[in-house]
């Protein structure tokens, strides 16, 4: 792998991480040809000379000293050609093993959903792989380089500190777009020694490389003092692979936090805009907070409870299209849950939980809206929020039983006592509600949750 010496520094370009490896191998496994084929030359040329001359006239010192040459040959051969062997299988068994760990560690960091574990993983495995000290991640933000990780100095005050993006070796390898190798950073005028200061760390070796996509650097991974030696070439072809999978997993873990961030946003317009009808206003959260009563008991994951929230949030949402006080019929009002599910069905983020949103006005004994589904037919969160929706109804103050008012213009919202609220929704489990969920939800709900 060709390496361009500069100042006490040398910057290696990027080339595929089995280069090295593949080319030493092959050097070894030429030179024991060429020993074999040396030896093989040497005893058929010592062999026909033998048969050259007739055996009467050699002396006996002659065929003594012939022999000897010929074993010694052939034994110096073995020996040099089963060394450089074992030299081969052992680099291509290690290499085979770095390969392996190296599938592994991708493997984990690829998997990894949070910005700021994914970098605590990158910064560890990097050191681990290296044998370094300390290092730490810096990533582009405009015109600068920015701490975003440190692992092995004092972090305290250099977490968010930046400088520009030509500064220092990290702004070399930026700028250039390749790896480098420091072996003496106080003998190097690109070294920045503030950032030292700033610590009170001793930099003595750096290897720096770049974690780049196919639009351009976005950053650079900063390894300081091996341990052992100094940092070679091997160390910074491997991380150089390293650092191209560590970069797409940023690059991924970043815009899934940016889509989650939009859809925070997105979801806090609809629910506004939702709550700007007086009639339901903070109606959806009361019916998320019920739903996660039942969700809880039932031991749901994460991200099934994430789903139900949203989906609670949201499971009006075909209102806005809707006047309520333009509404004259059963038909009219069961539209909302139409509407909902093709507005949500279209946004990504909202694909799951459309089908949740348009049936939680299901029954399970199939007289609900819009489909008619029975039983296990109906989601099991459709069939949460139509739990914690008619709770909502009957024991909220701020809301009220929709259909009696804007159908038979009952102005006057019908409350029910805690109590009496959890008598109707039992009497109603297995034809209206699931009554497996009317147990999960009546076992755990308490006045205290209706404040």
């Amino acid at each position: 792998m060709p390496v361009t010496a500069r100042r006490s520094g040398k910057y290696i370009r990027r080339r595929p991480m089995s280069k090295t490896v593949i080319e030493g191998i092959r050097k070894k496994i030429s030179l024991l040809n060429y020993i074999v084929t040396f030896v093989v030359f040497v005893l058929l040329f010592l062999i026909v000379r033998f048969l050259y001359y007739e055996w009467n006239f050699i002396p006996n010192t002659s065929i003594v000293a012939m022999l000897s040459i010929i074993a010694f040959l052939s034994i110096i051969g073995l020996y040099l050609s089963n060394k450089v062997s074992k030299q081969a299988s052992n680099e291509i068994a290690d290499y085979s093993s770095k390969l392996n760990n190296m599938l592994n560690l991708t493997l984990d960091i690829r998997e990894e959903k949070f910005g700021d574990i994914l970098l605590e993983k990158i910064l560890g495995h990097a050191l681990a792989i290296t044998d370094a000290q300390a290092g730490s991640i810096m990533l582009l933000n405009k015109d600068r380089l920015v701490f975003a990780y440190v692992k092995g100095i004092e972090s305290k005050g250099l977490l968010g500190v930046s400088m520009p993006k030509t500064q220092g070796i990290a702004g070399w390898v930026v700028q250039k777009g390749e790896s480098l190798i420091v072996n003496d950073a106080k003998q190097d005028d690109r070294f920045n020694p503030e950032i030292d200061r700033l610590t009170g760390y001793e930099t003595r070796s750096v290897l720096c490389v770049p974690l780049k996509l196919s639009r351009g650097v976005i950053g650079v991974t900063e390894l300081l003092n091996k341990n052992s030696n100094s940092f070679t070439q091997r160390d910074a072809e491997v991380i150089t692979y390293f650092a191209d999978q560590a970069a797409i997993a940023i690059d991924r873990t970043n815009f899934c936090a940016d889509q989650k961030n939009f859809e925070i946003h997105l979801t806090d317009i609809l629910l506004n805009a939702i709550d700007r009808s007086i009639e339901k206003r903070g109606h959806s959260k009361r019916v998320a907070k019920y739903s996660l009563i039942i969700a809880d008991a039932m031991n749901m994951s994460e991200d099934e409870k994430k789903r139900l929230y949203t989906a609670c949030l949201l499971h009006d949402i075909g209102f806005i299209h809707i006047s309520l006080q333009d509404i004259k019929s059963r038909d009219d009002y069961k539209r909302h849950s139409q509407l909902a599910y093709e507005m949500l069905r279209p946004i990504n983020f909202y694909t799951d939980i459309a089908p949740i949103v348009l049936h939680h006005h299901e029954r399970c004994d199939g007289t609900g809206y819009p489909s008619g589904l029975k039983g296990q037919e109906i989601p099991m969160e459709s069939r949460i929020i139509a739990i914690a929706e008619a709770f909502d109804v009957m024991v909220s103050k701020e809301s009220y039983k929709c259909t009696g008012k804007l159908i038979y213009g009952d102005t006057t919202p019908l409350i029910f006592e805690f109590q009496d609220a959890i008598e109707e929704l039992r009497k109603n489990a297995g034809t209206q509600f699931d009554p497996l969920l009317i147990d999960f939800f009546i076992k755990n709900i308490t006045p205290e949750h209706v404040q």
